[in-house]
């Protein structure tokens, strides 16, 4: 098996095999979701951004723990430690 990731979590060959033949079968379009426009919400109301500099130091140990944690991106992992240090579920 290959390695495949989805959300940082393995996908089997034969799961990336059933998608691509729901795919190639075609779809409904009246089926399908509505697209969102934006981007998802990080938590109630509307996100701020928050510019902070990390030295390459902090940034590999933040990459490596949120890969570890099945983190998608550092902003998921920034977040959670803020959440985290903050105590804030």
């Amino acid at each position: 098996m290959s390695e495949h990731l989805l959300h940082g979590k393995p996908v089997s060959d034969e799961q990336v095999q059933a998608w691509a033949d729901e795919a190639e079968a075609g779809y409904d379009l009246a089926d399908l979701p509505a697209p969102r426009r934006g981007r998802p919400p990080v938590g109630e109301g509307p996100g701020t951004v928050v510019p902070v500099r990390l030295d390459q130091e902090t940034i590999a140990a933040l990459t490596r723990r949120a890969n570890k944690e099945g983190l998608a991106t550092r902003s998921d992992a920034i977040r959670a430690a803020v959440r985290e240090w903050a105590h804030r579920a």
